[in-house]
């Protein structure tokens, strides 16, 4: 237990970090930027990046990496989709209203741009280990990307951000989730569920990346489409109430929300501070977490991955929020009082929803599915990013007893009381974060000058890999990018050293380093 002291003290940090004046601006205006540097990357590219993701699925065979495209998505996606998607838009319509909705949607496509960026950056300036696997993302890109000591500073203080947050919100708090629902659910003891849960993250995380993927693109699409088909027929039998909720949705964003039912009210600065914190907190852009799951993909270039893992902000934010925020509203339950005249819980307004077409109690049935899958899928994906930075920090050494110790720990989020973890994760989160946005916004000119060349190429998305090869030969860096960047340990970032050409180099499109990128 932590004193009430501690937990105030943790409580005001929090807040202050994902406040109004400091990481919300700073997310939202580098994906504003990165938007504009881009030239809308993510409104004429997406229909063409959802292709290539969901369809095409991977890359040509001869293509480096250690998984295809689409289980570097879904891996991502495991880690991202959890349960956010669920009580996070509870959280957010239940103390903003449904106004809270459209910054959701504001934040999801500004951080499509984001998501690409990081992306980009981490299949660029990826490495490969001792055991030959690869390995990227902020902890690398931050540091090869930008000279001198800062860049060093920002990629180790991302990495040891990232160990600290992996074991909170990817770790103790999903365990937590799904020992609660379980037991509220069908009575099961919270140790049992602890050792269940613990030794399933184990058996997959022993596998490494490859095992982690290939999980990971089996039971990702399943629970998305689960959830989805039970929110659309809910929707189905409230159609009549679609229209009027898409008003109050967009008035009440810009006009605030008045006190309703179990509804206290909510000015326009507090709509749109929750609905810009949840969304960031649902989609992750900006936090650098997908970069590192798109470091191990089979790819020909880094562009065509980073448009993949685009289509993750999409899905997330776009499309399951969308439909968990509409079926709040058009159910009314957003509003419902309990038994005290007070708003219900938010962790109940899911399944209140769903109760109100499925028979008896069995919409709390489903949520406690949908968190199962959601959040042992967020485990397993978190597992890996936190696994990238223990090897950036401590070696090929330190990965395994890293996966035992993070499968132990699970069992201890399934069985203690978690207030300060999700409070502190948070702080986490938001710390990773900084050094991330700030390298984003320097290496911005790497990033669209690269991007421009790929796409003034390959317009439609269909080159292969030796059409890539073609277009790409000569360009900074495209040698020691196919070459892996072959190091002995990504810990110390020695042994073959980067070309001047990765970082410094003088060709047509003038320097691809960070000098650029501040212009």
């Amino acid at each position: 237990m932590v004193s009430p002291q501690v937990q105030a003290y943790l409580d005001n940090v929090s807040s202050y970090i994902w406040g109004m004046f400091f990481l919300i601006p700073l997310l939202v205006g580098t994906g504003l930027y990165l938007t504009f540097r881009l030239r809308g990357l993510q409104f004429h590219k997406l229909g063409k990046a959802l292709k290539l993701a969901v369809l095409k699925r991977k890359g040509a065979d001869d293509d480096a990496g250690d998984i295809s495209q689409f289980q570097a998505l879904a891996t991502a996606m495991a880690a991202t989709v959890g349960t956010g998607n669920i009580v996070g838009v509870s959280t957010a319509i239940a103390i903003g209203g449904p106004g809270a909705l459209v910054w959701m949607w504001v934040t999801g496509i500004l951080g499509m741009a984001t998501k690409y960026a990081e992306c980009f950056l981490a299949v660029r300036f990826r490495t490969t280990d001792s055991k030959g696997e690869k390995s990227g993302g902020p902890q690398y890109y931050l540091e090869r990307g930008i000279k001198g000591p800062f860049g060093k500073i920002l990629g180790l203080s991302f990495a040891i951000f990232a160990v600290i947050a992996c074991f909170g919100i990817g770790n103790m708090t999903q365990g937590n989730s799904i020992a609660e629902n379980l037991n509220n659910t069908w009575s099961m003891p919270h140790w049992l569920t602890g050792v269940l849960l613990a030794l399933f993250t184990l058996i997959v995380l022993v596998g490494g990346i490859k095992s982690i993927g290939r999980v990971s693109a089996s039971i990702v699409p399943a629970m998305v489409v689960l959830y989805l088909v039970a929110q659309t027929i809910v929707l189905i039998f409230h159609f009549d109430a679609i229209p009027a909720a898409f008003v109050t949705i967009f008035t009440d964003a810009f006009t605030g929300t008045s006190a309703v039912g179990g509804f206290a009210g909510a000015a326009v600065m507090l709509i749109v501070q929750t609905g810009v914190a949840r969304g960031l907190f649902s989609n992750e852009s900006g936090l650098g977490s997908a970069a590192m799951a798109a470091a191990a993909a089979k790819t020909s270039h880094p562009t065509q991955q980073g448009l993949v893992q685009m289509t993750q902000t999409f899905i997330d934010t776009i499309i399951m929020v969308s439909f968990t925020g509409v079926m709040l509203v058009v159910t009314g339950v957003w509003q419902t009082p309990d038994a005290d005249g007070n708003q219900i819980s938010p962790a109940l307004m899911v399944g209140e929803a769903f109760n109100t077409v499925l028979p008896g109690t069995s919409g709390f049935w489903l949520v406690s599915i949908c968190v199962l899958l959601f959040a042992s899928t967020t485990i397993i994906g978190w597992s890996y990013y936190g696994e990238r930075n223990v090897e950036r920090l401590f070696g090929r050494r330190g990965v395994m007893p890293f996966r035992v110790i993070f499968s132990i720990v699970v069992y201890f989020g399934c069985t203690v009381e978690l207030a300060a973890v999700w409070t502190f994760s948070d702080i986490a989160n938001g710390l990773m974060a900084l050094p991330n946005l700030i390298g984003l916004i320097l290496l911005s000119g790497l990033v669209a000058r690269e991007t421009k060349h790929y796409l003034e190429n390959d317009p439609q998305l269909n080159a292969g890999h030796d059409e890539v090869e073609k277009f790409m030969a000569g360009r900074p860096g495209w040698a020691d990018w196919k070459a892996g960047d072959v190091i002995g340990s990504s810990r110390t970032l020695t042994g073959r050293a980067p070309s001047k050409r990765l970082n410094d180099s003088d060709g047509p499109e003038g320097r691809s380093g960070v000098g650029t990128a501040v212009h």
